[in-house]
């Protein structure tokens, strides 16, 4: 009988305890549950969404290859829109600022890197696109702008190319030991972004100090940046296109094995 009413007991124990305690586990379970299918969906939602972002990225370099200005502005716009401060988004950017330089539009070559220095995220392109945006700021006769634009701006990896921006502003500004010295800055530089042979003709080329005014050789130096930013926004973003978009679709792949 004692055993019988142990059980009895403890039956009626974990009763009153479900009684008062199961609907938290129900709860939490329900909310578990829903957490997972959540998770699943939001993970399906990102990888569709870099889906469709890499295929309108693909559509918009064959545009920018083509030299087609008109639909690669329109594919631009969508991937600004529905993609804002992804990697295609930013990518989009520099690939429109090297077609609008095709198309002799420098403001419009500048306004679109503006916009992506104004994106959240993507450090290592804002970079790429500062560069390139000094280039054009010189070409436009604009050096003073392109120092404000490199003020404290002190990236390793991209300490020789902005030595070389600012030498170039320096020099066009008359302040030849400042030049000088950005130059030397640049060649000091280890990562090898830096075109050498070209810094040292711009060092050698600079007049001294005492009559830099009326030395300094504007036509050389509007050439030689002409020079650089048809290289750089030709050669480097396409390739630099190129292989972010290999990289961000690996990774979206990568995420659908996984799931």
């Amino acid at each position: 009988m004692d055993d019988l009413q142990s059980e009895k007991e403890q039956i009626e124990e974990m009763k009153a305890w479900w009684s008062e305690y199961g609907r938290y586990i129900i709860a939490g379970v329900v909310i578990a549950v829903g957490l997972i299918i959540g998770f699943n969906i939001n993970q399906n939602n990102k990888l569709e969404a870099q889906i469709e972002a890499s295929e309108l990225f693909e559509t918009l370099a064959v545009h920018v290859a083509d030299g087609d200005l008109e639909d690669a502005q329109g594919v631009a716009v969508q991937l600004a829109s529905n993609y804002a401060n992804t990697a295609y988004a930013a990518q989009s950017r520099l690939a429109m600022a090297r077609l609008y330089m095709d198309k002799n539009r420098d403001q419009d070559a500048a306004d679109v890197l503006h916009e992506l220095l104004e994106m959240r995220g993507n450090g290592a392109l804002k970079h790429v696109g500062r560069v390139r945006l000094t280039r054009i700021l010189l070409y436009q006769d604009k050096p003073q702008e392109v120092l404000d634009l490199l003020d404290g701006q002190d990236n390793e990896a991209y300490a020789g190319l902005y030595a070389v921006a600012r030498g170039d502003a320096h020099a066009a500004l008359g302040q030849v030991e400042e030049a000088g010295e950005a130059y030397r800055l640049a060649l000091a530089d280890t990562s090898r972004a830096v075109n050498v042979g070209l810094v040292q003709m711009k060092l050698l080329d600079l007049p001294d100090a005492e009559s830099a005014p009326e030395l300094v050789d504007e036509e050389a130096l509007t050439e030689a940046v002409t020079e650089d930013i048809t290289e750089d926004i030709t050669e480097q973003v396409t390739e630099d296109v190129t292989e972010s978009a290999g990289d961000t679709a690996d990774d979206a792949e990568a995420d659908g094995e996984t799931e």
